[in-house]
């Protein structure tokens, strides 16, 4: 808001690097507010809301679809109201009310936050050890066959221990090594010996393969945002339409939320992830079809580093500029002008398409390539949720209390990984025509995930008892 407020003095000074720096400064702690929001997720989606329902599968499916019901409705509801905020008044009123809202907001969720952790009170228990909460949701009898078992390993390991040979000298040796280390490097040790021991723990999950699927689905273009959005628009989709797109693509999100209670019931958790699974994928082909279909502007020849050396010169430029500009559509400047017009072409595009409804000239020779792409991508949200709701429970069933934390934060990272991959994409292939391109192999990243998870639920379908498939 003060960048807004005092735009003109900043960029006045230091030639313009302090805007550099003060754009900076609001990117970090954007990310630190990040950070937080990711921990505060894991700790209350992940881990509070096992205890809170007593360790009840059916009581914590139907919490997971509550809570994802709210988040979907919430996301609905947000960039209306802040848009409409700073249509209406101004950037700086909008970021004043964004300001006003997350303060207000942080002193109700702490409010609520406090009580539920006093109305709970088995959320103030220390977890026990990794050796004493193998299998969070079992049985009382499983548990007694769980304490036998390692009562039989432990007298097993106390006989091989007796005849291992004392290392303590070899341990002492390399704790001196390392506090011999400078303190930098001390703490990247210290940093990178957490991530490996994250990373272990995470792999020695069972839910490993179906926790990598979920992380793999997030490679993809192929989703509501700025990528999707402003490929729409240089395909003449007015904003208001693709604001009535993203509506109903909320309100099949909601759907899937609701189909994956009523499958779980009937099918069990292991078996609606595949019904789930084979849906989503069912339905982004109709994305790959958009490819090939009419209307669509993919054109291979633009990735080809040079042209073919019977055409001359002069003719192969005339033919790339030609191709550069069959779906690119001229920009007129509105009332409502971006932060920075003069850097920041697809935010002008994208204003100057939402005002102005629809250019004149700027559509497409067919709609139906646009057509079949969001009719995939909406009818996929079904799936979509309810997979990742299906994955997020197998999370929360099978992994112990004390490791609950730790797989679910590299979890959430490996999302963000492969959401980065994505962007990646995009840099390496950003023109309208090479949208199909990036359909293709957004497709093909989710049926690997999809994959992966095919395998878990092979593997957990032949384990004793089948307890995983409740």
């Amino acid at each position: 808001m003060l960048v807004f407020s005092y735009k003109q003095w900043i960029e006045s000074i230091w030639d313009g690097w302090l805007t550099v720096v003060c754009y900076t400064v609001v990117i970090i702690l954007a990310d630190v507010a990040n950070l937080a929001s990711t921990a505060l997720t894991i700790a209350i989606q992940r881990d509070w809301i096992v205890v809170i329902t007593g360790y009840n599968r059916g009581h914590l499916a139907g919490m997971n679809a509550t809570m994802r019901r709210i988040d979907q409705v919430t996301n609905i509801l947000a960039p209306l109201a802040v848009g409409q905020v700073m249509t209406l008044a101004s950037n700086v009123v909008g970021c004043g009310f964004i300001l006003g809202w997350n303060l207000v907001s942080l002193i109700v969720e702490f409010i609520f936050l406090s009580r539920v952790y006093r109305i709970v009170p088995a959320l103030s228990v220390k977890p026990p050890a990794p050796e004493d909460d193998q299998g969070t949701l079992q049985t009382p009898a499983e548990r007694t066959d769980r304490l036998v078992e390692r009562r039989g390993s432990q007298e097993q390991s106390g006989a091989v221990a007796s005849g291992l040979p004392d290392n303590d000298g070899d341990v002492s040796l390399n704790l001196k090594e390392i506090t011999n280390l400078p303190l930098c490097f001390r703490r990247f040790r210290w940093l990178l010996s957490t991530c490996m021991d994250g990373w272990r723990a995470y792999y020695r999950q069972d839910v490993f393969l179906a926790g990598m699927g979920l992380a793999f689905l997030y490679t993809t273009v192929l989703g509501f945002d700025c990528i999707t959005t402003g490929y729409a628009y240089t395909q003449g989709i007015s904003g208001s339409l693709l604001s009535l797109l993203m509506g109903v693509s909320a309100i099949t999100g909601l759907m899937g939320t609701v189909m994956f209670t009523k499958l779980r019931k009937a099918y069990g958790l292991v078996n609606t992830g595949i019904i789930s699974s084979c849906l989503h994928l069912g339905c982004l082909l109709l994305c790959v079809c958009s490819v090939f279909a009419p209307g669509s502007p993919m054109d291979l020849s633009l990735l080809m580093p040079f042209l073919d050396a019977n055409v001359s010169s002069d003719a192969a430029k005339g033919l790339v500029a030609g191709r550069r500009q069959k779906h690119t559509y001229p920009t007129r400047g509105g009332i409502n002008q971006p932060l920075l017009p003069d850097r920041s072409s697809i935010h002008w595009t994208n204003n100057t398409v939402l005002f102005e409804n629809m250019p004149s000239g700027t559509a497409p020779e067919s709609f139906i390539s646009i057509t079949l792409l969001f009719l995939g991508v909406i009818t996929a949200r079904i799936g979509l949720w309810s997979f990742d709701l299906t994955v997020t429970q197998l999370l929360q069933e099978n992994i112990c209390e004390s490791e609950r934390g730790v797989v679910n934060g590299v979890q959430s990272s490996m999302n963000y990984l492969m959401d980065l991959l994505h962007f990646i994409m995009v840099i390496s292939a950003p023109q309208p025509q090479h949208f199909g391109i990036l359909v293709i192999i957004s497709v093909l990243f989710i049926t690997t995930g999809h994959t992966m998870y095919f395998l878990y639920a092979r593997k957990a379908k032949r384990k004793p008892g089948g307890r995983l498939a409740t």
